[in-house]
């Protein structure tokens, strides 16, 4: 019979949970679920080495473990440090966690332009959520930003390095599936950009996957950029039998048409399965899907806005008939629009 693995308990934030031996502070906090989960834009569950590069999921340990009670003298980063019995964990309950998180933050938009309007990435983008969030109202860089060229990478493929925050994601990924090495980190410190070896197309048949791994709006697909926004669009899961992938994504509509299509993700904007470029570029026609069903989207998520499900007024509607009334017509109405 195997010998039962001894669970460690742990504390994030006053709620306490079991998890095994080896979890990420992080990865505890995702079990539990909630607004206690930190912030994360360089960690990919799905990718081996990825994490410890944006900071912006720092928590206070205030208790190391049963055995050492002592805290850990400075914030550390909770998606590389694992758990230990009797760790007590702070993350929103801290002040100096917000502090430096609103610090993070304001580091990670120095150089970021705020061209939110245009970019494709607007609506589902993490750094605009951290920004509203965490961001300061004013700068204290006083130095011009960088700025570059906008690099094709390919006929599929843009890169815009302007709002690249050197996550890493989208190298693990190259490096992970296409088995080669398409791209990379040139230079160091301030100087460090995302590039391919002189311009070199990043050719492969995954790696289209960079494009859903982006946290913002730094590598971009060619074949919907300023075709329209998330907002506006409706998201279906379906799938195909595909040779290369799984075959199962999200397309996303506009009327009837398939304007985009991509992995499907997870409440972490996670994708679950990676998926082929020939699912995600060429296969834009409901009749090369099997349609399963809506995408759940979060009702906190922008792409939410407008697409009812049922008619769940506040409280404060309820109560009042003349609100009532007013609200029921003004949903009849929106949904003769669509």
């Amino acid at each position: 019979m195997a010998e039962e693995i001894q669970k460690f308990k742990v504390s994030i934030d006053g709620i306490a949970i079991e998890v095994d031996p080896g979890t990420t502070i992080l990865n505890a906090a995702r079990q539990i679920g909630g607004d206690i989960v930190p912030p994360a834009m360089c960690y990919y569950s799905k990718l081996e080495g990825s994490g410890g590069k944006c900071r912006t999921c720092l928590v206070k340990v205030s208790k190391g473990s049963e055995k050492d009670p002592r805290p850990m003298p400075k914030l550390v980063a909770s998606c590389r440090t694992t758990v230990m019995d009797g760790m007590e964990v702070q993350n929103i309950t801290s002040p100096d966690v917000v502090d430096a998180r609103k610090a993070v933050v304001e580091m990670l938009l120095i150089n970021h332009p705020l061209d939110c309007p245009v970019c494709d990435q607007a609506g589902e983008c993490k750094l605009q959520d951290l920004g509203y969030e965490h961001g300061a109202v004013n700068t204290r860089y006083e130095f011009e930003r960088r700025t570059f060229d906008r690099v094709d990478l390919g006929d599929k493929i843009q890169l815009h390095m302007n709002r690249c925050i050197l996550c890493y994601r989208c190298v693990f990924t190259a490096n992970q599936l296409t088995g080669k090495r398409e791209h990379g980190i040139l230079y160091r410190g301030d100087h460090a950009e995302i590039s391919t070896y002189i311009e070199n197309a990043l050719d492969h048949d995954f790696i289209g996957n960079v494009i859903d791994v982006c946290p913002v709006g730094a590598l971009t697909d060619k074949t919907f950029r300023f075709k329209n926004r998330v907002w506006f669009t409706k998201p279906v899961d379906a799938h195909r039998d595909c040779p290369t992938c799984s075959g199962k994504v999200t397309l996303w509509y506009k009327g009837t048409d398939v304007i985009r299509v991509t992995g499907r993700k997870d409440e972490y904007d996670e994708v679950d399965e990676f998926i082929c470029n020939t699912c995600r570029f060429e296969k834009k026609h409901t009749d090369d899907w099997v349609l399963e069903h809506p995408t759940n989207v979060s009702d906190q998520s922008v792409i939410a806005s407008n697409h009812y499900h049922a008619f769940n007024p506040p409280a404060v509607i309820q109560e009042n008939p003349q609100l009532k009334e007013a609200n029921v017509e003004q949903l009849a109405r929106s949904e003769k629009l669509k």
